[in-house]
């Protein structure tokens, strides 16, 4: 009897952490899956999918950093979706340059459902990415995070986390050169 009872109150432990999760990130997942998807309608089955993965998580309070977690898979569901359409956004493939230029990065159009190398070095290229973003000190990552990914103005980030606008510009000043120091080695591997 007790052994049932313990079953249960994990089984409701872990229904409440997902439902926690869903309300804290379902809005800002979206927001970033939408901004990669142009239908409303695939941006919703994404983020489904995304749900269902991270559902089937076997312990997910022992993930460390859920944020990046839900990231990485939803991105990675966006790269499933146009390798199965095969159309592809441009804006989806620019990189910014040293100079602060948004330029279209010609490594990321290459066909990856035709090149199981392209396909690795695009998984490689996002795992390097969320390592960087991990790295980062908590309040540069924030304000990385909130900017880059979930497409809040800096302005907006000041607001909300009651900081100066410079001191938030500082920050994730910071924070891309840390991630293009990160980047900068495996970038060069690749383009040589």
């Amino acid at each position: 009897m007790s052994n049932s009872i313990s079953i249960y109150m994990s089984t409701d432990k872990r229904n409440n952490s997902l439902t926690a999760t869903i309300k804290t990130y379902g809005n800002k997942l979206f927001s970033f899956i939408k901004s990669k998807i142009n239908s409303v309608e695939d941006s919703e089955d994404i983020l489904q999918e995304v749900w269902y993965q991270f559902s089937r998580l076997s312990d997910i309070d022992e993930l460390e950093n859920v944020s990046g977690w839900l990231y990485s898979v939803s991105r990675n569901k966006v790269i499933d979706f146009y390798r199965k359409k095969k159309t592809k956004n441009l804006e989806d493939f620019t990189v910014e340059d040293s100079e602060g230029n948004f330029i279209v990065d010609e490594m990321l159009l290459i066909d990856t459902s035709a090149s199981p190398d392209t396909a690795y070095f695009n998984e490689l290229i996002w795992s390097e990415y969320m390592k960087a973003i991990d790295a980062l000190p908590e309040k540069q990552k924030q304000a990385y995070v909130l900017n880059e990914l979930e497409n809040k103005s800096l302005k907006d980030i000041a607001e909300l986390t009651n900081e100066n606008l410079k001191t938030i510009i500082s920050r994730k000043g910071y924070a891309v050169k840390h991630i293009r120091n990160k980047l900068q080695p495996l970038y060069d591997e690749l383009t040589n």
